[in-house]
């Protein structure tokens, strides 16, 4: 899928790309934007603007040097965003490559900062006036996003935090625990995501030294990753303690339990030993022929139960 912007009097517009006037309108837009491209879409870009667009295994690169680039006047920058697949947080590269005239992104799946510039960009809302206002008005939105992120983290955590620290069934500390590896899978993609952006605004602030609007833009967005990655710490260690106190009131709960079977085998060894004594079957015994025998059998048992017990109750061992 492809889709094509234009910059209108200050102002990002979508473009429609007819299949006639598809090249004639592609030369005209200030962002190319596309979403698992079929051949036809990519060689029709690549025709335009040679060597613009990365092969799929070069965007999955992990090395700086592949990742941020200078080729010719294009800029390359290849960046990490988050998206939601099966309930569960994601993240995928997006290639960009800045030219003096234009942007252009390649991605292979659906991603939701992009479906809300696409939005904002038919309502008129995105002030831009060049391709690098773009690429800093899509990073300023990556940012929010992953702020809001956070804080949906931070409120499921906080439920989870409740879960863990006033309950002590082991049932659902087992799905407090579940919930926690899933918010701390999700809290590391963010902040991976954060690092990554980090990354790529230092990037570009070192190549665009004589745009000064740009510059504070991208100053503004790097004070805020500073306060998210903070904020990212916190919760990874918040994440990582409720974790061990789940585990530690697991393991409580099932030495109790250990606990009780042991006292319960001492308080029965006694009761045990009498009645196998006098399950004997010698002939010469002296209780054997005794009339008060059997009382006399019943009543040691429970005696010898009884005893156990009450010395463990003393100690304060149940």
């Amino acid at each position: 899928m492809m889709r094509a912007f234009a910059l209108d009097n200050g102002r990002l517009l979508e473009r429609d790309l007819e299949a006639q006037n598809a090249a004639t309108t592609l030369r005209s837009v200030s962002w190319i934007d596309l979403q698992e491209p079929n051949a036809e879409e990519r060689w029709l870009v690549e025709s335009l603007y040679p060597e613009s667009l990365p092969d799929a295994d070069e965007v999955e690169e992990i090395e700086s040097s592949a990742r941020y680039f200078i080729e010719g006047q294009d800029i390359h920058v290849h960046s990490l965003f988050l998206y939601q697949s099966e309930g569960r947080h994601r993240t995928a590269t997006v290639a960009f490559t800045l030219k003096p005239d234009r942007l252009l992104s390649i991605r292979d799946v659906d991603i939701a900062d992009f479906r809300l510039m696409r939005l904002r960009a038919r309502r008129g809302w995105i002030e831009a006036r060049s391709p690098l206002q773009i690429l800093t008005s899509l990073f300023d939105q990556k940012v929010d996003n992953l702020a809001d992120q956070l804080e949906d983290l931070h409120s499921d955590l906080e439920e989870v935090s409740s879960l863990v620290l006033e309950t002590r069934m082991s049932g659902e500390l087992e799905t407090a625990l579940d919930r926690l590896a899933r918010l701390e899978d999700s809290n590391g993609k963010i902040r991976l995501c954060l690092m990554d952006t980090q990354r790529s605004i230092s990037f570009l602030l070192r190549h665009i030294r004589q745009y000064e609007v740009e510059q504070e833009s991208c100053r503004e967005v790097l004070r805020d990753l500073d306060t998210l990655m903070s904020h990212a710490t916190f919760m990874f260690e918040k994440i990582n303690f409720l974790m061990d106190a789940a585990q530690g009131f697991i393991n409580i709960r099932q030495n109790q339990i250990i606990k009780t079977f042991s006292i319960a085998a001492v308080v029965f060894l006694p009761p045990t030993l009498v009645a196998s004594i006098y399950g004997m079957n010698f002939t010469h015994m002296p209780e054997l022929q005794w009339m008060l025998g059997y009382p006399w059998a019943l009543g040691l048992m429970v005696a010898s139960g009884i005893a156990p017990y009450l010395y463990f109750k003393q100690k304060g061992w149940l």
